[in-house]
């Protein structure tokens, strides 16, 4: 009895060893991933990605996919009132959406304009519909604190942000930082809210609540605020309420490095003699624009052999500047300018060795050095909207603070 006993154990130890090797031969089937876009399970179809080409239409590329003439004319017509199908533009993607079982069989158009928004051809009944769709788009707000390393747009590049923050910041700072200047080491910190589409496509700056930057052991800080609530835009304060906004730009390009400086005495590349440059040279690719760096009147646009094709902007009774040595004048003789338009494109015309704007500036009729000008700001904050703007100020520079202090250990 003992021994039968013995040997149905080993049996049966035996019969759950095989079973366990089985079990774990046994393949284990991945479940498939669900995927999800343009109100579509992609997985239930046979999906092709493309973009239009040149030569693409609509009708062309349903033929393709081997629609007749007569049922593309019934589509287009279907469809008209919902698609405008002149809109196609070359370069911009498209989805097909194939029957899985009948790869032959096209079910679904979709077209998408832009990042946010696209449209859909629905052809699995008898008439075709169209409609359009729009991303949900969502708001995320944080705070981003770094050193500058390179450019500003690097090192925001680094931080994780797009050139539309770069932008942004340039923009704000525009008369109070001179962003040629920045220096390895200079800091900022910025609050900015970020557009993302379906929550995860960045797509650019929704506004900045906040913003500081040192550079040369002095902090600059920036916070936007309406003295006219029906303004469109915001303009910019420091800290004690004083606007950031001058009547000048620091420069009439966005982004570039100095090459040359105003000098009584400097040895001309192209003349080949010692003589002064009344003017402050900023290098920049072809093409470039440059921006009249004050609201004023275009009151000379032309060409001459020294300055190539240039622009003289007269802002007031005592300011005046000009713009050399362009590929392209934007404007014309008595044109009103805004500060910051665009009044031509970088060149090499007239006494160039190679592109950049020659930046020309004069006070009471006489050229000076216009990196050293004490330049006067536009309007000042109203004294009735100072309260207001300190309450709404206050928290924001705090969060600020604490962050900036403790990214820089301060």
């Amino acid at each position: 009895m003992k021994y039968f006993t013995a040997i149905l154990l080993i049996l049966t130890l035996i019969a759950c060893n095989k079973e366990e090797k089985e079990k774990i031969k046994k393949p284990v089937v991945a479940k498939e991933k669900i995927v999800k876009e343009f109100g579509f399970v992609l997985n239930d179809f046979k999906v092709e990605h493309d973009t239009i080409k040149s030569g693409d239409t609509f009708g062309g590329l349903l033929q393709e996919q081997g629609y007749d003439v007569a049922q593309v004319h019934n589509i287009t017509e279907a469809i008209r009132d919902s698609f405008n199908l002149r809109d196609i533009r070359i370069g911009k993607p498209y989805t097909l959406l194939k029957n899985k079982k009948n790869p032959n069989n096209l079910e679904v158009f979709v077209y998408q304009a832009d990042r946010l928004s696209y449209y859909v051809v629905d052809l699995r009944d008898s008439i075709a519909k169209a409609y359009k769709k729009t991303r949900p788009l969502s708001i995320k707000r944080r705070v981003i604190a770094a050193t500058i390393e390179g450019s500003l747009a690097e090192t925001i590049n680094k931080a994780g942000a797009g050139p539309a923050l770069t932008h942004e910041l340039s923009e704000i700072y525009a008369w109070s930082i001179d962003f040629f200047k920045l220096q390895k080491g200079d800091k900022f910190a910025v609050t900015v809210n970020e557009r993302f589409i379906s929550d995860t496509i960045y797509a650019g700056v929704e506004n900045i609540e906040a913003a500081v930057f040192e550079t040369k052991g002095e902090k600059k800080y920036a916070f936007p605020f309406k003295q006219n609530p029906d303004a469109k835009r915001a303009d910019y304060y420091d800290d004690e309420g004083k606007v950031l906004k001058s009547m000048f730009l620091k420069a009439p390009l966005k982004f570039s490095r100095i090459t040359s400086r105003f000098s009584p005495k400097r040895f001309h590349p192209v003349q080949k003699r010692w003589k002064a440059h009344n003017g402050t040279d900023y290098a920049a690719p072809t093409g470039t624009p440059i921006m009249t760096t004050a609201t004023g009147t275009v009151i000379e646009a032309g060409y001459s052999s020294g300055n190539g094709n240039y622009v003289k902007v007269r802002h007031n009774g005592t300011y005046t500047t000009q713009y050399l040595h362009m590929s392209k004048i934007k404007v014309r003789r008595g044109q009103h300018v805004q500060q910051g338009d665009v009044i031509g494109l970088v060149g090499s015309t007239g006494l160039a060795t190679g592109p950049h704007v020659c930046y020309r500036f004069w006070k009471n009729g006489v050229q000076v050095d216009a990196l050293r000008q004490r330049l006067p700001s536009s309007q000042p904050m109203e004294a009735k909207y100072k309260p207001q703007f300190i309450a709404q100020m206050e928290p924001l520079k705090k969060e600020l603070d604490s962050i900036y202090n403790i990214t820089f250990k301060n």
